[in-house]
């Protein structure tokens, strides 16, 4: 499946109202990834930092609501998750190509 694919049947599933658009996402989105970390979390807490089969499977999980919301936000932005995701590899090659990877900033 590529991205096209899988925004095309993820936001199918979308329901939170033409009044809701963009910001219902955007804070969904915010709120997923918070659980993403703390998943992680308590795996520090309770498994000293272990990871196991089940604690990557419930991450995942995790991810995936992730990306359920970067192709509804995207939807609702008029962008394709496909041309987003090409354009940073193309920001990341650029990057790497000048020497500038690593470090902080947007422009760089």
């Amino acid at each position: 499946m590529n991205f096209k694919e899988y925004q095309d049947r993820a936001v199918a599933t979308a329901i939170y109202g033409a009044g809701n658009v963009i910001i219902y996402p955007a804070l969904g989105l915010a709120n997923e990834a918070g659980e993403v970390l703390g998943k992680i979390k308590k795996v520090l807490r309770d498994n000293n930092g272990e990871f196991t089969i089940e604690t990557n499977k419930a991450i995942g999980a995790e991810v995936g609501d992730v990306l359920w919301y970067m192709a509804a936000l995207c939807r609702d932005l008029g962008i394709e998750l496909n041309d987003v995701a090409e354009l940073n590899i193309d920001k990341l090659r650029s990057r790497q190509e000048r020497g500038v990877i690593q470090g902080s900033g947007d422009n760089r």
